[in-house]
């Protein structure tokens, strides 16, 4: 279980919205906050610096969508790329853990309270984010965002 002191802030990166989340590594807990948008990956940097500076965030944590073989994917690289950028705007730790299959869970969850199977206009990104962050709470590994997907994932090498 990671122990950290202070609010940390999860993603779950996407090419037209990135979903956000904060949550406390003490309490294990965390909770979505609304997406921000994207251009091909690339937000507003000044929105997400503004967010985590008001939340005095310690560290931050990325979602990296492997495929279900868990072989890497050209989204994986690219959140990979997104948790560094953030790292280096934002002067904090910033670490990876899969998140396969968030989103999905995200969407059912969102159904499960009444929401709308439009998910272009429901979005669930925040949701995504949340599960994301509370998995990484739950988890023992620390692994930073410089660190090279296929260090960490034998299968899908190139």
């Amino acid at each position: 279980m990671i122990t950290l002191s202070g609010p940390v802030i999860g993603f779950d990166f996407g090419t037209t919205r990135i979903g956000i989340a904060a949550g406390q590594a003490i309490t294990g807990t965390a909770s979505p906050l609304a997406p921000v948008s994207a251009r091909d990956g690339i937000p507003d940097w000044s929105v997400i610096e503004k967010l985590i500076s008001e939340w005095q965030a310690v560290a931050i944590v990325v979602g990296i969508p492997l495929n279900m073989d868990g072989s890497i994917s050209d989204m994986s690289r690219r959140a990979r790329k997104f948790a560094n950028r953030l790292k280096e705007r934002c002067q904090l730790p910033c670490y990876l853990i899969d998140e396969r299959l968030s989103t999905r869970e995200a969407k059912q969850i969102s159904l499960a309270r009444g929401g709308s199977s439009n998910f272009k206009e429901n979005s669930v990104d925040g949701i995504a984010a949340q599960l994301i962050l509370e998995s990484w709470f739950e988890s023992d590994q620390l692994i930073s965002s410089e660190t090279r997907l296929e260090d960490l994932y034998g299968i899908g090498r190139n």
